[in-house]
């Protein structure tokens, strides 16, 4: 769909570009990417309403379905249930979900060497110039992929075609699901028009408020008022969107797997809610080797720690510190998370979720031992750590763990504790519990 369709004769602003597209970016988001994985999986489920996170005690996905009936991410399940009695209501399988978004974004490659991995289930690409590539218009590219991907993995995506990333993402959301929105440069300030303030990404709550101050309320409210003043105002981040917003692509589509880390966090929920404080803590640690083993794999190391306990009632409390000297080993940071823990616990208290999360993110070639610093021990648990590393690559995660792991034993079995399908049927030899062929399913018809 081009935007330009809308088009009345007497439009009461003119175009901000006349030029159609001096950059191509693509945002292809996935529609409801877990609940429509579930469905490419089982067809039975297709036009039932289905939803994920059945394991956690509050929805983690509703296909569109569900949506239609008030259902979205975050309510409890049983709050669902009485919304909708016939819900049916699956646990979450992330390794397929995973599986899945690898194969979608190498059929993004395809057409562009420039793909950005924004999040498991959405991307921005740069297909400029492709069109000589391809002997067809950029729209028809967008058509393309966004057909390939449903031929493929039967799931489909919505796509939004524009001049820069933020302006991309906006035509995603356009039409939801399975839509394409292309807005060339001569139709911007149509979809700025019809986008509210508070639709505009990188637009927080704060900033929305800040600029409502000054009457405006649309994002091309904003794009009109001068540069310098959207500098002055936001500073940097808002003048690069004011940028952006006119079609100068000033945010670049950085090819690799993920965007750069700037903190790592990691939470887990539990059924049932537990008070027993090694539990517990047993619980946050698993949290903690899955953050710092994610840390290792993008070379970085931590300085800063914070840890957060979520209570049955939902509130919260924590507490944050800072780490000697930097690390990347959860071996060397236990001490810490042991004294941040026992300052937040609660005695009586039921918890349902642990929460670490990890800042002061350095590069792992930036290294600077404190002058007193024991780096023979440093240099054994990292030696240690390592080994582990080694051992869980071939056996599977967590296969070698702290001893604080023994605790989860004490765990209670609950209704929704049902694993997905994926990890009851083990089909080949060598296949366990955690590790697994990387493909969704396996059927043969004869």
């Amino acid at each position: 769909m081009n935007l330009g369709s809308f088009i009345v004769r007497d439009m009461k602003n003119a175009p901000i570009l006349t030029s159609s597209y001096p950059r191509a970016i693509l945002h292809v988001d996935a529609d409801a990417f877990f609940a429509a994985v579930e469905e490419a999986l089982d067809p039975s489920l297709r036009g039932k309403p289905v939803v994920t996170g059945k394991e956690r005690g509050i929805i983690a996905c509703a296909n569109y379905p569900g949506k239609g009936l008030g259902i979205a991410r975050g309510i409890p399940l049983f709050t669902a249930r009485k919304m909708c009695p016939e819900l049916i209501i699956l646990p979450s399988d992330y390794e397929t979900y995973g599986i899945y978004s690898k194969r979608m974004f190498e059929i993004m490659r395809r057409y562009t060497p420039s793909v950005e991995e924004y999040s498991v289930d959405e991307a921005f690409l740069d297909i400029t110039g492709m069109r000589g590539v391809f002997r067809t218009s950029y729209e028809n590219i967008a058509r393309k992929l966004q057909a390939e991907i449903v031929a493929e993995l039967g799931i489909t995506v919505s796509v939004g075609l524009s001049l820069s990333k933020c302006l991309a993402k906006l035509c995603s959301k356009f039409r939801k699901p399975n839509g394409l929105t292309a807005v060339p440069g001569r139709y911007i300030h149509i979809l700025l028009e019809r986008t509210p303030l508070e639709k505009v990404w990188g637009f927080g709550p704060n900033t929305v408020s800040l600029l409502k101050k000054y009457g405006l309320r649309t994002a091309y409210d904003y794009v009109m008022k001068p540069e310098a003043w959207a500098r002055r105002l936001l500073h940097s981040p808002g003048h690069d969107l004011w940028l952006e917003l006119r079609g100068d692509s000033v945010m670049k589509v950085c090819e690799g797997e993920t965007s750069p880390q700037y903190t790592i966090i990691k939470s887990k929920t539990f059924t049932p809610p537990s008070a027993d404080r090694e539990y517990v803590f047993a619980r946050l640690m698993r949290n903690v080797e899955s953050a710092f083993m994610k840390a290792r794999r993008h070379n970085l190391r931590v300085r800063r720690l914070g840890v957060v306990l979520r209570h049955q009632d939902f509130h919260h409390s924590g507490m944050e510190g800072t780490l000697s000297h930097s690390t990347g080993c959860s071996i060397e940071a236990t001490p810490l998370i042991r004294r941040l823990f026992d300052a937040s616990y609660q005695s009586g208290s039921d918890y349902r979720s642990t929460m670490i999360a990890m800042g002061g993110l350095e590069c792992d070639r930036t290294e600077q031992l404190e002058l007193f610093g024991d780096g023979l021990s440093i240099d054994n648990i990292r030696h240690i750590t390592e080994a582990i590393d080694t051992i869980n690559r071939r056996y599977g995660k967590h296969t070698v763990c702290s001893a604080s792991a023994l605790y989860l034993d004490r765990k209670q079995w609950d209704s929704r504790d049902d694993h997905p399908q994926r990890r009851q049927n083990i089909i080949f030899k060598g296949e366990n519990e955690r590790q697994r062929v990387g493909i969704p399913r396996w059927s043969i018809n004869v």
